[in-house]
């Protein structure tokens, strides 16, 4: 893949659509979020045609904030799993990336900070959408041991939502697929956040 990665989706639409393009503008995946289930599912296709399904997402539970996300190929193969950190997401956003049901990488927020003055101000009526403008936040993905692979940040934008994913270290190339596929859902959760 080419870095940086920018993903694109429209606030004010029903049901969530992110259009994922690589540096040289070449769409490298559609993600479509079903609307109206119980559990949650995403189905990932190779572009906005929507002809090649690539990946399913589908939540484990019906609402929870320890759900886990199972990411599963168009033949139905295990690609691994995403799961949000309840109580320890309240503070900072949190995931945990999944390989064989031990965590292969993490997702969490650079600056946990950015996330509690957010929640405070944007109580505020009109300080509260410049504040969801101009305080966005950035997450980083990282092995268990520290070592950074990739950072993901929210660009300023008030009728879409805008991420640009950048790669900090080589990884394989399944692992990469797999942090993108996490990235993608932690993304339609975090989605109404700065």
């Amino acid at each position: 893949m080419q870095y940086p990665i920018e993903l694109n989706f429209k606030l004010l639409t029903f049901g969530q659509r992110i259009t994922a393009t690589d540096a040289s503008g070449n769409v490298i995946m559609f993600i479509k979020q079903k609307m109206l289930k119980l559990k949650e599912q995403v189905e990932v296709y190779s572009g906005p045609d929507q002809t090649q399904l690539m990946f399913t997402m589908r939540a484990d539970r019906v609402i929870d904030f320890s759900a886990n996300y199972h990411f599963a190929d168009a033949n139905g193969n295990d690609w691994g799993a995403v799961r949000r950190q309840g109580m320890r997401s309240f503070w900072s956003a949190h995931y945990d990336v999944m390989q064989d049901g031990e965590v292969d990488m993490t997702m969490s927020e650079e600056n946990a900070f950015k996330k509690v003055i957010e929640s405070l101000l944007g109580q505020i009526p009109l300080v509260g959408i410049l504040a969801i403008y101009l305080i966005n936040p950035t997450y980083l993905i990282a092995r268990p041991d520290g070592t950074p692979l990739l950072r993901l940040t929210k660009k300023p934008a008030f009728f879409e939502g805008k991420f640009i994913l950048e790669k900090l270290s080589e990884m394989p190339e399944d692992d990469e697929l797999r942090s993108l596929l996490a990235i993608l859902m932690a993304a339609l959760l975090e989605r109404k956040r700065g």
